[in-house]
């Protein structure tokens, strides 16, 4: 017994492993072209589609492909429409696997002849560095699947003499339904629908199992791999939830369809098999695979914005919207996350900005404190996300860009408090002599919110760097004679003082405007940054 069950076991642990090592290897070696082309190549539906096709068939990995997806549209980088498509292809290239595995690893003896490889890729990871370490992770995977896969073929035939899978019922709807459930469960229990279908191509070839059952398997790991994108987003946002929801819908309405018009699936394999050379056993299963979801695809591409819709109905918007973007799926991909939260810092600018105005304006409605105490803890969720950002310790421009945006976060709390101060203060700013204050702080509120609007903030910088300048001698000058007479030559103490502590706390509120608009230009890199002249 333990003859037959070792091999099993440890084929099948040995495939998971070597499936990983080269998703993460090439994740890591081509990870920069799976963002590009899933951030540029993604304007129609079919653009869509064939992208995230192409890019789970390069990193070997639909969860990658997902979890970059789920970080795109987090950042707010491309729409949920969008990720639909790219979704529903990943569905589409993750068939590929099942090519590759019946079309060499079942046929040819790969497992011998890709030993070379795990050592090969063992001494680059070891020896190497940088992309080239990554790559050596991902030829060592390969080595290692191809390995396993003939260890599982081992096993598979020595369990075929003991239990006899082919007795499972065979034929009919409900036999295939009943031999879905059980493929469902063995993806949800290895949690990789991958290693799934090679155990059941594996067992077609040995003949352990017949073509109907393997096909219905197949469906029930199709149906399955949802289960694991599903237990990932629990806990996790609306983003990753609605991400997982159209998985889930898509490959539950592909499966059905597959069961539902499995006669008609069987005819069109058994055609490619008579005109088209398509071999019998593993092959064919491959195909009845990539089949059935490329039908699913031409089901779902011409409905995808009002799938899209359904999803977010079913879904909708929650929480505070400054920060629902900032998703703990975007840490490990350091560019996107540090855009999410760029443009998440940008917009809560905006909006105090825009409560400043307000105060600045008599006719204007009072902000609420709510809406003050609500800005600052999108803040404060902003600085825990930042601060968790994942960087390469030689990535300068990624830390120096995090380390502007944190310091932006700094001034934006400052910025947030003086305007909490200056609504519960009952300051009368309308006094002739706050005159000239108000009116540098109007011009430093205009710049700013303009760059913001225009994704310009560098442009505004030298002009708000010469209002804040001018109005902190300004104040210095109002201030010291005001306390030295000059300027009030009788008064109570008290009132020279809150005078003097009103032009103080505008020229620090315009001094955080320009700071808050320095390093917000300074965390959306264009170019070289101009070097700090004040903290």
């Amino acid at each position: 017994m333990q003859e037959m069950l070792f091999p099993f076991v440890g084929g099948l642990g040995l495939f998971l492993i070597g499936m990983m090592l080269l998703s993460q290897g090439l994740v890591a070696f081509g990870g920069d072209l799976l963002k590009r082309a899933l951030s540029r190549f993604t304007g129609t539906p079919t653009a869509a589609v064939v992208s995230g096709a192409l890019a789970t068939v390069v990193v070997q990995s639909s969860s990658a492909t997902t979890v970059t997806l789920i970080g795109f549209v987090s950042a707010g980088l491309i729409s949920f429409s969008q990720a639909i498509g790219v979704l529903i292809g990943a569905s589409l290239g993750n068939t590929a696997t099942g090519w590759i595995v019946a079309g060499l690893g079942l046929k040819v003896n790969l497992g011998f002849y890709t030993l070379p490889l795990i050592g090969l890729g063992a001494l680059l990871k070891l020896t190497a560095k940088g992309r080239l370490a990554e790559f050596g992770l991902a030829l060592a995977g390969f080595g290692t699947m191809f390995t396993g896969l003939n260890t599982l073929q081992d096993g598979m035939r020595g369990l075929a003499t003991v239990f006899d899978l082919a007795s499972l019922p065979s034929g009919g709807y409900g036999a295939s339904v009943l031999i879905l459930l059980f493929g469902l469960a063995l993806t949800a229990v290895l949690q990789s629908s991958t290693a799934a279908i090679a155990t059941t191509l594996t067992a077609l070839h040995t003949q352990t199992i017949n073509f109907d059952q393997a096909a219905a398997l197949v469906v029930g790991a199709a149906i399955g791999t949802t289960l694991t994108g599903a237990l990932v987003t629990i806990g996790g946002t609306l983003h990753a939830k609605r991400t997982a929801v159209a998985y889930i819908l898509f490959n539950a309405v592909a499966g059905a369809l597959a069961i539902a018009l499995l006669p008609l699936l069987f005819w069109v394999i058994a055609w490619l098999g008579t005109h088209a050379g398509l071999d019998a056993g593993a092959m064919s299963l491959a195909a009845f695979h990539t089949l059935f979801i490329a039908l699913g695809v031409v089901l779902f591409l011409p409905v995808v914005p009002r799938f899209a819709g359904l999803v977010e109905r079913l879904l909708p918007d929650k929480g505070e919207p400054l920060t629902q973007r900032l998703d703990d799926s975007l840490l490990a991909l350091p560019a996107v996350a540090l855009e999410a939260a760029q443009r998440a810092l940008e917009q809560t600018t905006e909006q105090l900005l825009a409560l400043y105005s307000d105060l600045l304006t008599p006719a204007a409605p009072a902000p609420t404190p709510g809406r003050l105490q609500a800005l600052g803890r999108s803040l404060d969720t902003a600085y825990a996300f930042v601060s968790r950002i994942e960087l390469r310790p030689d990535d300068a421009a990624a830390a120096a860009q995090r380390i502007a945006q944190l310091h932006a976060i700094d001034h934006l709390l400052r910025f947030r408090t003086r305007l909490d101060d200056l609504l519960h203060a009952g300051l009368d700013l309308s006094a002739p002599g706050y005159a000239w204050a108000l009116s540098h702080n109007r011009q430093m509120l205009a710049l700013a919110r303009q760059g913001l609007a225009a994704r310009r903030l560098d442009e505004a910088l030298p002009e708000l760097e010469v209002n804040a300048l001018g109005l902190t001698e300004l104040s210095r000058q109002m201030r010291h004679a005001l306390l030295d007479g000059s300027d009030t030559p009788s008064g109570p103490a008290a009132d020279l003082l809150a005078k003097a502590d009103a032009y103080r706390w505008l020229e620090r509120t315009g001094h955080h405007i320009w700071r808050i608009g320095h390093y917000l230009a300074r965390g959306r890199p264009t170019g070289a940054a101009a070097p700090d002249r004040l903290a």
